[in-house]
């Protein structure tokens, strides 16, 4: 088979644990946009986040962000766009402020969240240093159903941070029971993201292929997450990283070595090394 796209995760994919990229990883992702190959990320990283690890992988391709409700090569353009509407936003706010949580409205432009005491170590590691660049504003207020009630906000995503597995879990069945419009995806047992219905990392690289003409059979998709689950397995060729869950290396035709082992380094180089490049091939008429 020929692969003519290379989707990748961000955070425990493409980023080792200590949040940075390794030189071998950038060589890796140079060496194969050099045969053709459509290089993208698919994150749940905002779009200003995420295009910070493309510049630094020298990519200038569009990139499936906010779990797949943003994808834009820039931010003033986007070639898809799906929002959570203000009014609907405004009520799970408000449903949430009933419970001990961090909630975050992820817009493309800046993220607001409600001002929290939270003890929990893993959710402050999560939630400050999410890797988002400094140009991208992030507020933090006493009342955030206060202040989307004087300024709405349509975001393309919400993610929600708990302090107690029994609250998130019954948060998530309250909005899931109300809401028709959104969909939920549980992260780990103190995180859910909220996204408008039908938004998925799945179908927004789906919606990317389509609009490159790239079939689904003719991508490699390389991730680590839950959220990478459904795309790894729909991907021609899906691949875990060494340090996925079990379930994402069950669904995966490939498991690599962890991100901190360049991971996606050695999936790279030791797959596309046998694959000649992409107009060497348009040039044989072994590909149209």
């Amino acid at each position: 088979m020929i692969y003519k796209l290379l989707a990748l995760n961000i955070d425990g994919t493409l980023l080792q644990s200590n949040g940075r990229l390794h030189k071998s990883t950038k060589e890796a992702i140079d060496y194969v946009q050099q045969k053709g190959i459509y290089v993208t990320l698919v994150t749940a990283r905002s779009f200003p986040s995420a295009k910070k690890v493309a510049k630094a992988l020298k990519l200038d391709t569009s990139i499936v962000a906010h779990s797949g409700a943003y994808i834009a090569s820039s931010r003033d353009k986007p070639i898809f766009v799906r929002r959570i509407a203000e009014d609907v936003t405004y009520e799970i706010v408000r449903l949430l402020e009933g419970f001990s949580c961090q909630i975050r409205l992820v817009h493309e432009k800046y993220s607001l969240a409600n001002k929290s005491k939270l003890n929990h170590n893993m959710l402050a590691k999560t939630v400050f240093s999410s890797g988002d660049p400094i140009f991208y504003s992030q507020q933090f207020v006493d009342s955030l159903s206060d202040t989307i009630l004087d300024d709405p906000v349509n975001p393309p995503k919400i993610e929600v941070y708990f302090e107690d597995e029994t609250d998130c879990k019954d948060a998530a069945a309250a909005i899931k029971g109300m809401f028709s419009e959104i969909d939920i995806l549980q992260l780990n047992k103190l995180r859910i993201d909220i996204m408008p219905a039908g938004v998925s990392k799945l179908n927004g690289l789906l919606y990317l292929g389509d609009h490159l003409d790239i079939a689904r059979s003719e991508m490699v998709v390389i991730g680590d997450g839950i959220d990478d689950l459904g795309m790894i397995e729909a991907a021609g060729l899906g691949v875990a990283m060494g340090n996925a869950p079990v379930e994402v290396k069950k669904a995966a035709d490939w498991v690599t070595r962890p991100n901190n082992q360049h991971g996606v380094t050695y999936m790279v180089k030791e797959h596309f090394r046998k694959q000649h490049p992409i107009e060497f091939l348009k040039k044989m008429n072994l590909l149209k």
